[in-house]
């Protein structure tokens, strides 16, 4: 409920009454681990860009329940679906508004033309968009949706249909995530005839509850309330500030002192000198996550199956996790977390053993001495809580058998820039499932179709490709299963990544914080959530 202070006043009748005083404005702070690489959510696949636009600035046509994976109306009311399942009709919310600002007034209401910009723009490489201003849109093509969907038309203002080229069992949920954030088309055209069409990813404009207010790199990103919201119930701020801080030492100072109100990421050391301060709560739940190596199978000598199951084999595990994770991690078996469906729980790692660890890399030709890069992120997540450390006990381990690794780091934002490109030799990284379809992780992580994408492992076989496919385009969740879990053998055979561990997610926040849910996806959403000041 709103506050209102009063303050007396001396009436000239000597009476005393009471005038109500303006409010202050609530304000909340949130330690972030990381600058954003830019603001258009179609362009990456990092809670660290999706935090700062996807879950503020804008709407999807379907959205998850807060907290939760179930699907629920976005932009979209309803929707219907052809018998045959390749026929989509969504009807779209009225009265939405996008937000106005210093550089952007709109002139009318959200309606289907931003859907088909939004999508169209995705789908053709050719647009006169996607020339002005080159884009990437891996998750799109990761998970196959560029030959998916058919196409997009608008049967009217506030009607539209996705036809699609088959089955896509997952297709609501997948339009529920961050890269299916929906654009102004007016927008666009505007930075098109201005010529500043890559103002699209550094000055977002969406229908979401928060407005974009400036951004300085490496330092803050500050928000107002969109007092025009459709569902303003989720606006309970007036002003949202992400202070980027990478250190997790200094975040924790800062919300011990009130400096801010939510951080990210906390340091399993910490977490119980975290609740142990009574201004302090520290939400958790299993984490829906997997943090692991991932191989790059184009550079030699990692081209050689010999040589990844030795790399793996001669890795400590359970040491890292004892390190590293502590009481937040445990073992990962297998290359999908065990709360999701379809995960084999037949499926076993390798034993740790160093001298078959070298005698594999003898008969593949590798000699002792021989360097590789191990690329570490420089950020804190669930998956990896210090990416830096787990490096240097693989670097020890690996040392054993005569591999020396050369430890790499970069920004975050370079780190994945360069993992795309396929620089690195091996890489350590983490996911976090978005949408609870196991093709999100089997497809977008290990698929042909995710080479250039999120398939850090440049791993491309073709049998495996088949049955994830199959998967996909199947309705039928028993069939599913059966083909998901002969795909889990054939990547834990071929050894393109090694697990590590499955981690508990904490939330630390300060108790004036209200209604905060942790989203499974690994998002940190600040819609709902209010102060209590």
């Amino acid at each position: 409920m709103e506050r209102i202070a009063f303050k007396p006043l001396l009436l000239a009748a000597g009476l005393l009454a009471f005038m109500p005083m303006a409010q202050a404005a609530t304000t909340l702070v949130y330690c972030s681990e990381a600058s954003p690489a830019g603001f258009d959510p179609s362009q990456y696949t990092s809670g660290t860009d999706f935090d700062a636009s996807a879950e503020t600035v804008f709407n999807r046509l379907t959205q998850f329940k807060r907290g939760g994976t179930q699907v629920e109306p976005g932009l979209a009311t309803r929707w219907d679906v052809s018998p045959d399942g390749l026929t989509y009709t969504f009807h779209l919310r009225e009265g939405v508004k996008f937000h106005t600002t210093d550089y952007f007034t709109p002139t009318r209401d959200f309606n289907a033309d931003d859907v088909l910009f939004t999508f169209q723009r995705l789908l053709d490489a050719g647009s006169p968009f996607r020339k002005a201003y080159p884009s990437e849109s891996p998750y799109f093509t990761d998970m196959g949706l560029n030959t998916t969907i058919k196409s997009v038309e608008k049967l009217d203002e506030h009607t539209v249909r996705f036809s699609l080229n088959n089955v896509d069992a997952s297709f609501v949920q997948n339009l529920a995530m961050s890269f299916a954030s929906v654009q102004s088309a007016e927008y666009a055209a505007q930075l098109l005839k201005q010529g500043k069409a890559a103002d699209i990813n550094q000055k977002p404009i969406g229908t979401g509850p928060f407005v974009f207010k400036r951004y300085q790199k490496d330092s803050q990103i500050r928000y107002s309330a969109n007092k025009q919201y459709w569902k303003p119930e989720d606006v309970k701020l007036d002003n949202l500030v992400f202070s980027i801080t990478p250190d997790a030492a200094v975040r924790l100072q800062k919300l011990k002192a009130g400096e801010c109100q939510v951080s990210g990421y906390p340091r399993p050391s910490d977490i119980e000198v975290m609740k142990q301060d009574p201004s302090l709560r520290v939400l958790q739940q299993a984490g829906f996550n997997l943090g692991f190596l991932a191989y790059n199978v184009t550079h030699p000598p990692l081209d050689q199956l010999k040589v990844r199951q030795a790399l793996d084999m001669a890795i400590d595990k359970p040491a890292i996790i004892k390190a590293v994770y502590q009481s937040a991690g445990q073992l990962a078996q297998n290359a999908l977390p065990p709360a999701q469906w379809s995960y084999d729980p037949s499926i076993k790692d390798a034993p740790y053993d160093p001298a078959k660890a070298r005698a594999l890399l003898k008969e593949a030709g590798v000699a002792p001495g021989t360097t590789i890069n191990l690329w570490a992120m420089t950020v804190q997540r669930a998956s990896n809580p210090n990416a830096r450390m787990s490096a240097q006990m693989i670097q020890q381990d690996w040392a054993k058998v005569g591999i020396t690794a050369n430890i790499v780091s970069y920004e975050w934002g370079e780190y994945i820039k360069r993992a795309k490109n396929g620089e690195h030799d091996v890489m350590i990284y983490g996911w976090t499932g978005d949408n609870g379809d196991p093709d999100n992780w089997l497809g977008v992580l290990y698929s042909c179709a995710a080479v250039k994408g999120s398939n850090y492992a440049k791993w491309c076989n073709p049998q495996y490709d088949k049955l994830v496919q199959k998967a996909k385009v199947s309705s039928d969740r028993d069939e599913r299963i059966k083909w998901y879990q002969q795909a889990q053998k054939i990547l834990k055979e071929q050894v393109p990544i090694t697990p590590i561990a499955n981690s508990t997610v904490f939330q630390p926040l300060r108790k004036e914080v209200l209604d905060f849910k942790i989203s499974p996806f690994g998002l940190t959403p600040f819609y709902g959530v209010g102060l209590n000041k």
